[in-house]
């Protein structure tokens, strides 16, 4: 029996059924139902103030956008780990399945419904109250982006990457943070400045998994650009990289990579256009 058939019957058991993935490997499970359901070996909890407030199925372009609402609960989605960013960019499933009749082999058992409704990633969080709504965005979102690159006298690369080319090894290391004042963090033995506009990622405490970005950086200690999501003790561990101002001086003379330099310093921008003759 095709899906379609089991929807055209005159009685069906409906319950919607997501499957959230944290870029962590956190993985969690939310179900409409009011009972818990097991599916695949994952345990999917009720959770029935979860709605799809707009699932949209079709050729276009945003055939797969969507939002999901919901309420906030302690022990699925939490609102600190939530405000945290520790959902953003987490890949999540919307599935129609029967309650009656699971989908244990994901659709495979015979009268068993597991119909996918839309896949992607969440995208932006917006908060009100107790409630959520989250926007999933599909593999169409993937086209808004620019063809190609524009120009820029800085470059465009991220240190490391595989436009860059800069070996990261030896540019990253793990420290044991002393103290934490607001967005100045205690750290000793630092090349003052190495880790300017570099990632600071906890790995341990109540920040763990979280990535901050730093701002600048002295002999003991660095400045991240917004504070940690939540209170940090003394040994708590991080790992550090290395970080770049994208400028060709500092590619060519720090990092001895100006043939990957992805920019155009010398490339006359729009003021040349105001310029009167002779000056």
């Amino acid at each position: 029996m095709s899906d379609v058939e089991r929807l055209s019957q005159p009685l069906n058991t409906l319950a919607f059924c997501w499957r959230i993935e944290r870029r962590d490997g956190v993985t969690i499970g939310l179900t409409s139902h009011d009972r818990d359901l097991d599916i695949g070996g994952l345990t999917y909890r009720a959770a029935p103030g979860m709605t799809p407030s707009a699932v949209r199925n079709g050729i276009g372009l945003d055939g797969e956008d969507s939002d999901v609402a919901g309420a906030l609960s302690s022990d699925a989605i939490g609102e600190a780990d939530l405000m945290a960013g520790r959902w953003d960019g987490a890949a999540l499933e919307l599935r129609l399945t029967q309650w009656e009749v699971l989908g244990e082999a994901l659709g495979e058992e015979a009268g068993a419904l597991w119909l996918l409704l839309a896949r992607g990633e969440i995208g932006a969080v917006a908060r009100k109250g107790g409630a959520f709504t989250a926007e999933l965005l599909g593999a169409a979102a993937v086209l808004s982006g620019p063809v190609t690159p524009s120009t820029s006298p800085d470059c465009r690369a991220r240190l490391g990457d595989a436009a860059c080319r800069v070996d990261m090894a030896g540019r990253r290391r793990i420290v044991a943070v002393g103290s934490v004042d607001d967005v100045d963090v205690a750290v000793g033995g630092l090349a003052a400045g190495a880790y300017a506009f570099g990632a600071l990622r906890w790995l341990t405490g109540a920040n763990a998994g979280l990535t901050q970005a730093v701002v600048d950086n002295g002999a003991d200690g660095l400045v991240l650009a917004d504070p940690p999501a939540f209170a940090v003790t003394a040994g708590t561990l991080a790992l550090l990289t290395e970080g770049c101002d994208r400028q060709l001086a500092t590619c060519a003379a720090r990092f001895g990579n100006a043939l990957n330099f992805r920019g155009e310093p010398y490339l006359p921008g729009m003021d040349l256009l105001t310029r009167y003759p002779g000056a």
